[in-house]
Order: structure tokens, then sequence, then C-alpha cells
């Protein structure tokens, strides 16, 4: 049964990987057995993350890339071909939220931002590694998206419209890409307690309401993202594809 979850050799490229979900799901698949590399803004703190990894007996690069600039992202997977000879999973988690208030108020540039990191940085990753992906026969990728795009988060709208776009980018590359075996889903977390997220969770105002609405009673960890992500990676979930698997604790089941 251990077989199932194994990924042992194969080669996972993780962006926004030098803290919170983007660290504990490149732990968690290097445990599992995967090459990783790692992707974010700043270099010191994701070669901290790889040299963690490396430490515990992994297999780990990092490579600095900005998610909203194509030519990073391009050379960050060619680095990985480089270095490991392909690529075989895809984890698009880098996101960013510049603008906490009224979707109406927020400047072009913000949602100029936000467009490019949120969604366009994983269309150009996408690109970029799926022609090695078909060669190598298949492979997996793994968007990141939040229940945000499920519902709108309370001054969070362009971030909410952009990981909506994201569950849409996942079904439409499931379909596409589905005759070259390889499959693509979503993850959508609930509240986080990451520093990212740090705005609502550290706000008792914001948070209370979330914590009476969850079944669970509790906020989420990153590792608690990152078991999902493994199993999305791995032989487990070789018929699933187009889906969207929601880690929140309960907040989201409908009630009367």
């Amino acid at each position: 049964m251990a077989s199932l979850f194994d990924i042992t050799g194969k080669v996972a490229i993780v962006t926004g990987a030098s803290r919170g979900i983007g660290q504990a799901i490149a732990e968690a698949l290097a445990a599992s057995g995967a090459k990783v590399v790692l992707s974010s803004r700043k270099p010191d703190d994701l070669t901290a993350v790889a040299d963690a990894i490396k430490a515990k007996g992994g297999e780990a690069m990092a490579v600095a890339a900005h998610n909203g600039d194509k030519n990073a992202l391009q050379v960050l997977a060619q680095a990985a071909i480089d270095t490991y000879g392909g690529i075989d999973i895809l984890v698009n988690n880098a996101a960013t939220n510049p603008h906490f208030g009224p979707l109406l108020n927020a400047e072009d540039s913000l949602w100029q931002k936000t467009i490019e990191v949120n969604l366009m940085g994983n269309v150009w990753l996408t690109q970029s590694v799926v022609p090695v992906m078909r060669e190598r026969g298949g492979g997996k990728i793994i968007n990141i998206a939040s229940i945000n795009a499920l519902r709108p988060g309370r001054m969070q709208g362009i971030y909410s419209i952009t990981k909506a776009a994201v569950l849409s980018l996942t079904q439409t590359l499931a379909m596409e890409l589905a005759e070259f075996n390889i499959k693509v889903n979503a993850v959508a977390p609930g509240l986080v307690q990451t520093k990212f997220a740090r705005a609502i969770w550290d706000n008792e105002y914001l948070l209370d309401p979330i914590l009476q609405r969850t079944p669970l009673k509790r906020i989420g960890q990153p590792e608690d993202i990152a078991g999902i992500v493994v199993y999305l990676a791995s032989p487990a979930s070789d018929f699933a594809t187009g889906q969207i698997y929601v880690v929140d604790g309960g907040l989201t089941i409908p009630t009367l």
C-alpha cells in the first residue's frame, strides 16, 4: 500500500516554497522520495529550506524566480530539466494578495500584479513544463487555489477572483492534457496559519467568525495541506483529474 504514495525519483517543482504551505509541500514531497526544485522570490529563505531538506536526506535545489515573470519561470523549468533530466510534478503554489479592502477601491496596478502572479504565472510555468511531461509519458500538475475561489473572502476580492480563475484553469487544462496522461487538479485550502494569511488569523474580529463556522474549531497548519498534495502527486491519484480538493476543516459545509 505504501507504494501508492511512493514518488521516489520523480522531479517536482514547487513555487512559493520558501515558507508556509509551499515549504510544507516541498518537505513532504522530498520525504516521499521526490527530487524537489524549490522556487520563490527570495533566494536566502529558499536556500535555507533546500538545505534543511538535504540535511534530512532529501534531494532539493533552490532557484529564485518571481511567479509574475515569464522569463524567470522559463529559466526555472529549464534549470530543473538541466539538473534532474525532466519534470514529473508541478505544484503551482505561489500567490500574492496586495489589496486588502473593497474591490472597486483597488488601483489597476494591484489588479495587474495579482493576476500576473496568481494566474498568469501558473499558465507560464505550465507551458514550460508540459512539453517535457509529454516526453516522459505523463505528469501531475497541482494548482493551489483557495476556498475564496468558491465564495469570495471579505476584503479579498481580487485575490478571490484570481483563485476562481485558477479553478477554471485547472479544469480546462485537465481536459486538454488528458490525452498526454497529464493529470491536473486543484487544492482549495481554508484559512491556514501562515505569514501570508496573518492579516486574518491575527485579527480576532476576522478570526472568531471563521472558527465558529468551522466544525473542527481550528484553522489549518501548512502540514494539513501537504498530505493532499502528496496524494495528488503520487500513483494513488492516477484516475483523478480536473478535481477540486477542499481542505478547510469543514468550513464550507453547506448548513441551514
